[in-house]
Formats: structure tokens, sequence, C-alpha cells
């Protein structure tokens, strides 16, 4: 493809965002901004959380990662039902209940000041890197397929894809991203279709025969039985389901839809029939996996030893896999369909952790309601443009480190962030202690560098035991014991507020 087809393509499609901004961000308020006035459809909010919760990632990564980890994500997939299941039973009732717009405002109301900063500042850190390496993904994707050959080096890409993310988010925030989102999740959908459609034509594969060739590839192993692997089967489903606690019931960015239902009612029935898709869609990115080595192999590509291919290590670099065949080998109109679906799942995510992040700190840092509209207005798009440059800075970084699949990237990631998270809100929901307030901040932190110490020495330390996405767990398991040796049992009056 031609570059200048492919910026045809960009250009047309945020025009699309751009007229739904204008159209949706009229008469915009901070309320709407922030939970879209409480007023969504459950479905509207089930539909556009597929494409948040998916991300470039997911599109790029999961097909990707086929070839050194067969299906072994889908016992990943698979624990995110049990995860969503606590999360509508558990954490809905609780945000619902208390009326929050932060949820880390429950940390306030539960044990002080300083745990709820220490909650919001971990969700920040959190938000901002799994952002930033999920832009950096679709930003290398549009260096390869158009600005390398127009000599345009990456961090102006990278500006310029933010700076299009700001355009239309900063004045709607939820409110526009809920219709925004929409329309990239069917974007994403469609591309994921037709992409399967397009591989099984080029390899001749009727619908049955596309079912048996995946399900008799080796690629396509679920169940793996060793415990010390990191694809060991219910190491994954357990991460699975403790991921999706974490970064969809305990993060800002996917609660803030779900907060934006009429009421918990909706809200839960958004999440479980939400449920069910995210997992089939799921299956159907392992399927293109499978379909991208087959096809590759039929066109006699030894994709293992293409430099352009390697990563520093001299090995396959999996995330770039999907992207090169469909710019490089695919018909036009199948690399039409990469290109488009790439942007509507990045951006998808991309648009809402920004509009988070803006949330969050302005309201668990600024404490944007005390001022005017006009002042709040002011202070929230500075904050906004302030988290656009913040992106830009963690993905220039990344790019120069980056040596790994970055769904692991992601993951891991999340293991050593979210895990504060975790065992805030555990102690909090599965205890009545309380805690000392002013020590909750370096208890979080001394729990993430002892994960971190023991993760880096699992092989000798551990028999040989490799750490995988159940990062989370340790990281939450140690700070939750942390948090128990420097809580207090309540008094009377603390106890009585915990059951009103």
């Amino acid at each position: 493809m031609s570059p200048t087809l492919i910026l045809s393509l960009i250009a047309g499609y945020f025009a699309v965002l751009i007229i739904i901004a204008v159209l949706t961000s009229r008469k915009a308020t901070s309320e709407s901004f922030f939970i879209a006035n409480r007023n969504a459809p459950w479905y509207m909010v089930a539909f556009a959380m597929i494409g948040t919760s998916l991300s470039g990632v997911t599109f790029i990564s999961v097909p990707g990662n086929v070839y050194g980890k067969s299906w072994s994500y889908l016992a990943v997939a698979l624990g995110f039902v049990a995860g969503y299941l606590v999360i509508g039973t558990v954490l809905l009732p609780l945000y619902y209940r208390l009326q929050l717009v932060s949820i880390y405002s429950y940390l306030e109301q539960r044990f002080g000041y300083w745990s709820y900063k220490t909650g919001a500042l971990f969700f920040l850190i959190s938000r901002s890197l799994g952002s930033a390496l999920r832009l950096y993904l679709v930003a290398g994707v549009l260096q390869l397929a158009v600005f390398d050959s127009m000599g345009v080096p990456f961090s102006i890409t990278v500006v310029v894809s933010i700076f299009f993310i700001y355009l239309y988010t900063f004045k709607g925030g939820l409110k526009t991203i809920l219709w925004t989102d929409t329309f990239q999740t069917m974007a994403m959908l469609s591309c994921v279709a037709l992409s399967i459609y397009f591989m099984s034509d080029a390899l001749n594969y009727s619908f049955k025969q596309l079912i048996h060739t995946v399900r008799e590839s080796p690629m396509s192993q679920v169940y793996f039985a060793d415990f010390r692997d990191d694809k060991f089967f219910w190491k994954q489903f357990a991460s699975g389901m403790f991921i999706t606690i974490v970064m969809t019931g305990l993060d800002q960015d996917l609660m803030q839809k779900n907060l934006s239902c009429r009421s918990l009612g909706e809200a839960q029935k958004n999440l479980f029939w939400f449920t069910p898709v995210i997992v089939s869609v799921n299956v159907l990115f392992l399927t293109l996996g499978v379909l991208l080595y087959k096809y590759a192999a039929a066109q006699g590509l030894d994709l293992a030893h293409m430099p352009q291919l390697l990563n520093v290590k001299g090995t396959l670099d999996t995330d770039k896999v999907f992207p090169y065949l469909a710019t490089t080998q695919f018909s036009l109109a199948a690399g039409i369909i990469f290109i488009l679906g790439i942007i509507a799942v990045t951006y998808a995510s991309a648009d809402s952790a920004l509009t988070s992040l803006t949330t969050s700190f302005c309201i668990d840092f600024l404490n944007i309601k005390q001022y005017p509209e006009a002042q709040q207005t002011r202070l929230r798009q500075f904050t906004h443009l302030g988290w656009s440059v913040v992106l830009i800075v963690i993905i220039l970084i990344f790019r120069a480190l980056n040596e790994q699949s970055l769904i692991d990237a992601v993951y891991k990631a999340a293991g050593f962030t979210y895990g504060p998270l975790l065992g805030l809100f555990a102690f909090g929901i599965f205890t009545k202690r309380q805690l000392r307030d002013g020590l909750v901040l370096p208890t979080c932190v001394a729990g993430v560098a002892l994960t971190l110490l023991i993760v880096s020495h699992s092989v000798e330390w551990l028999n040989g035991y490799k750490f995988g996405f159940e990062i989370l767990l340790l990281n939450g398991a140690l700070i939750y014991l942390g948090l128990l040796l420097i809580s207090r049992p309540a008094d009377r009056t603390e106890a009585a507020a915990l059951l009103s």
C-alpha cells in the first residue's frame, strides 16, 4: 500500500471522529465530561467497552504470540469471566451505593486521606504506562507503513497521533467517547472478521476447513500442565481473573463507563452481556494468530529469519508479524482493513484512558468540584493537555527500551502497578480493620520493591519457577500482608460506619 493511501484512510477516519465529537460535545459540562451525566444506555456502554478493553495490544500481540505460546492466552480470557462476576456482584454495588465519580474516593471514606491519594497515584502510574504502551504499538505500525518511507521521525508520529486524540476528546470527555468508541468498536470487530475471511480465502479454506485447521494445529494448544511454566493453565486462569478485577474493576477508565449508566441494574446488565462477547472476541484473535503463521508458511516466508522482523536479541518479534504481512503480503483490501482495525482498536482504548487520567487527576488531586464551572473547564482542559504530553514522553522512553512482546509488557507492568490497588481494595472490602493512614504509601512502595526482587530471582530461588501474569497476585498478596501489619482494630464508631 502506498503511504498516500494510508494517510488518506487515517485522515478520513479522524474526520469521522471529529464530526462525532462536535455533535456530542455541545453544552458539555464537567458532569458530562466525567460520567456522561449518569444517563448512558447500558447497551451502548457494553458495546463501547469492547474496544476500550482490547486495545491495539490485543489486535497485534495476541495473534502474534500464538507463535511461542499457542492458545495459552485463552486461559487468561476464561479467567476474565470469573473476574467480571466479582466486579458485577461486589464492586459495582459498592460504587453505586457510595455514588462515586472517582472510585478511589472509596479509599478515603474507608481509610483516610493518604490511602485515597496512594490509590489514585498508583492508578495514574498504571494507566499512563499501559496507555502509552498501547499507543506505542499503533505509532510503530504507522511508522513502518507510512512515515519511515517519508522520512518522518518516530517522535513526530507520536505527537501527531496523540494530538488527534486530544482534539476530539478535550471538550466532551466521556459523553463524546461513548459515541466514538461505539463507532470504533464496530470498525474493529468488522476488521477482525474480514481479516480472518481474507486469509481463509487466500488459503482456499472453507469455513469447515478453517475450523478443522485451527483445531488440529499445535499452535492451538490451550492446556499446559507444568506449574513452573509461565503458560500453566490454572496460573493463567487465575491471572486473568485478577487482571480483570484490577484492570477493569479497580480502574477508573473502565469503571467510569459503568458509572455513567442510569442505575446499578443497568450497569450490571451491561457487564454481564459484555463478558461472553469479550471472550468470543479473544477467540477470534487467537484464530487469526494461527492463520497468520499458516499464511506465512503457504507464502514460503521464513519469518524467524527475516531481519526486519527480529528484535534486538535476534529472535522473532511477534508484534511485527501481523503488521508486516498485512502491509506487504496481503491484498490491497485486506491491508486497508488491517490499518483501519489497528487504528480503531488503539484509539478506542487510548481516548478513554486519556479521559480517565484527566478525571482522576481533576477529582482526586485538584478537587475540581470546589470551583465554578468556567474554572473547572479551564483546569480540566489544561490537565487533559498535560496528560497528553506525559503519554508522549513515556512512549519515546519505551521506544528506546522495548525488547519483548507488548502483551507481556502491559500485563507485567500492570502486575507491579495495580498490585497496591488490589491490596488496598481487598483489605477495605474483606476486613473491618483500620490502617495507620500515613504508613500506607511506604507500605505499598515496599511491596512493589519486594515483588520486583522476588520476580527477578525466581528461577534460582524457586527451583526454576518463572512468573508470568501472576506477578499481580504476588504483589497484591504482599501488599495485603503489609497493610495487615500496619492495621489496628476498628473502634465502635468506625465499625458502625462500616456497617451503615
